[in-house]
């Protein structure tokens, strides 16, 4: 594999690790549906100015497939991460990057069920790996501990965020082969943007959020969310997705949880215990044989 490629396989988990991080530091200080439709305002601003040429040239192929890019759009732009912030009001980190795991189950079983996609058996044997690193973190490493398994709300929130990223993935394999990635994001970004407008909306009406207190601490973390694990980390997956296939970055995806523990330990102060060391251990074989599988096909 090229280093290259190996880069925007690596990249996304490392910088959305990160906003897991910052995502929890978020808590308190901005709505969670508020604090994602920000980040996006600021990566749409920052990256259009070296893009808009592109966008112009590409304009008749964005208009002739708006309906993909307002699909993808709402399921990454608009509902990954606003699921994410919000799972992190009740759940850690550590178990958030976790439960992303179970990603490659949600991507074998989407891609089989709805693009015809082959299953090769070092793949499954992988997904498994990861499925058992998530199941030993859920049970705190003590089989005992199966019947008391209970999730709070962010751990559902997170589940349903990995189903529908698991969508938007295999998606991205109908993007039109002459369009330049950096217009399908952009697309991606303003579909994404329009349709969260609701969902702000509602959260300022109904939501039970103190009033933003835009303090330089508050906005240095609107403007690292919205250029780092935003525009970086998703142009570097949309070419991961491009070099490698939709199944192999999912399961590097799982490389967050190593970033996370990582992070907290030097951020947060929550360390992990042993059970989180066995879980990593599994997610990093799964990805060995998920790279395996991938080679083959």
């Amino acid at each position: 594999m090229r280093l290259s490629t190996l880069s925007f396989l690596v990249l996304p988990p490392l910088v959305w690790a990160s906003n897991a991080i910052v995502g929890r530091l978020a808590v308190g200080a901005m709505p969670p549906i508020t604090l994602n439709f920000l980040r996006w305002v600021v990566a749409l601003l920052v990256f259009l100015p070296f893009v808009i040429g592109r966008v112009r040239r590409d304009w008749p192929l964005a208009k002739k497939h708006w309906r993909l890019f307002a699909v993808t759009g709402f399921l990454s732009i608009t509902t990954y991460n606003a699921l994410q912030y919000l799972s992190l009001i009740t759940s850690s980190p550590i178990n958030i990057a976790l439960i992303t795991a179970s990603g490659p189950i949600f991507t074998l079983l989407v891609g089989r069920a709805f693009f015809n996609a082959p299953i090769a058996r070092a793949a499954v044997v992988g997904a498994m790996l990861s499925l058992a690193g998530v199941a030993c973190v859920l049970v705190r490493g003590d089989l005992n501990n199966v019947s008391r398994i209970a999730f709070v709300a962010g751990d559902w929130f997170m589940l349903l965020a990995i189903g529908l990223w698991s969508l938007y993935t295999w998606l991205l394999r109908d993007r039109p082969p002459t369009m330049s990635t950096h217009t399908v994001l952009t697309m991606q970004m303003v579909w994404g943007m329009v349709l969260a407008v609701p969902m702000v909306a509602a959260e300022t009406v109904w939501g039970d959020y103190a009033p933003i207190s835009w303090t330089p601490a508050v906005f240095g973390l609107v403007l690292y969310v919205g250029i780092v694990p935003a525009l970086l980390g998703y142009l570097c997956w949309q070419q991961a997705v491009v070099r490698t296939g939709s199944q192999l970055p999912m399961f590097f995806l799982n490389l967050t949880p190593v970033f996370v523990g990582l992070m907290s330990v030097i951020l947060l102060g929550e360390f992990p215990e042993n059970y989180h060391v066995v879980g990593l251990a599994l997610i990093v074989s799964g990805i060995a044989l998920a790279n395996r599988a991938n080679k083959a096909t």
